[in-house]
């Protein structure tokens, strides 16, 4: 198996549209090397489209994006050290499970076959069956497998969880961080359930209307906006900063 080196990840002035529609306009960020990153916004914030940037699933289209100083846009030996998860997608729908096992030990040189059968037995997810069979709860745990086995020196989970009970979330977090900490890599968490995980967020990303409105250490962002002694929480940080709207229809 494959030893991974946490991934520094820089972007620089992206900006993303769709049609007449501005997803990410000007983002400027670094994630530093062996962090776990908070990437949190309201819906529509372009949370997902940055994800899928940096994943090299769409090219860039103004601005740069760097992992280790190289762009990874068709570039292998790039893309390979990125796993980005997300609760729908990423697996063979209509074979066994051990088809997608298959495709990750050949895509993530990090992958780790012994690991993820144990993740599978841990959120009870039947080897034997096909995907599109599963259970929402336990298709989400499938990809939170797929993102903790692969080791990839930067795994991004986009939402992964959400179809997980309270039980399996705090299990896929417990998880996350023991494993973060047996093997160092960077690890960019999208969520928003920030009650649930933002004492695992070393460092936060928090994007409104396609831009950077705060970033830094998790601790200090919150400080900047504490009040009267009370310690504002990311949920209070969100609230201060986001644009209110009634159309948050960006991607």
């Amino acid at each position: 198996m494959t030893t991974t080196t946490p991934a520094g990840l820089e972007i620089r002035g992206l900006t993303h549209s769709f049609g007449s529609t501005t997803a990410l306009d000007d983002v400027t960020v670094a994630v530093r090397p062996g962090t776990v990153t908070g990437l949190v916004g309201r819906n529509g914030a372009g949370k997902t489209t940055l994800a899928a940037l940096v994943a090299a699933l769409r090219p860039v289209q103004a601005g740069a994006i760097l992992l280790d100083g190289a762009p990874p846009w068709e570039d292998p030996e790039v893309t390979s050290r990125i796993c980005l998860v997300r609760d729908k997608g990423g697996v063979v729908e209509d074979e066994r499970i051990r088809v997608t096992f298959e495709f990750a030990a050949m895509l993530r040189p990090g992958w780790d076959a012994d690991y993820a059968h144990a993740l599978l037995d841990r959120f009870e997810v039947p080897f034997r069956k096909k995907p599109q069979q599963l259970s929402t709860g336990k298709r989400s745990a499938l990809s939170a497998i797929l993102g903790l086995a692969s080791r990839s020196d930067l795994t991004i989970f986009d939402e992964v969880y959400l179809g997980m009970d309270a039980v399996a979330r705090r299990m896929f977090y417990d998880e996350l961080i023991a494993d973060w900490i047996a093997h160092p890599r960077t690890i960019i968490l999208s969520s928003h359930l920030l009650d649930e995980v933002e004492d695992l967020m070393e460092d936060v990303v928090i994007l409104d209307r396609g831009r950077v409105v705060a970033a830094g250490e998790t601790d200090a962002v919150r400080a900047r906006h504490s009040r009267d002694g009370a310690v504002a929480s990311l949920t209070d940080v969100l609230v201060s900063l986001s644009t209110p709207s009634t159309d948050r229809s960006t991607p």
